[in-house]
């Protein structure tokens, strides 16, 4: 995962955590939490599952 990737996913992962802990409810704080959290966790550990398997590379080549 390139390090524009990362920092996009760990900006909207921030963004929708802190919506689902201050401004939403319901269903749509826990989807925006899951959401969140799982996007948090790829740009820490650097890996996309999904972009894994569907080929997907997004690092720039040297």
């Amino acid at each position: 995962m390139g390090k524009t990737n990362r920092t996009i996913r760990a900006i909207v992962g921030v963004v929708l955590v802190l919506l689902a802990f201050t401004s939403l409810a319901g269903t749509w704080a826990w989807i925006a939490g899951i959401v969140g959290a799982a996007l948090l966790v790829t740009a820490a550990l650097g890996s996309c599952p999904p972009y894994a398997l569907l080929g997907i590379n997004t690092c720039k080549k040297s």
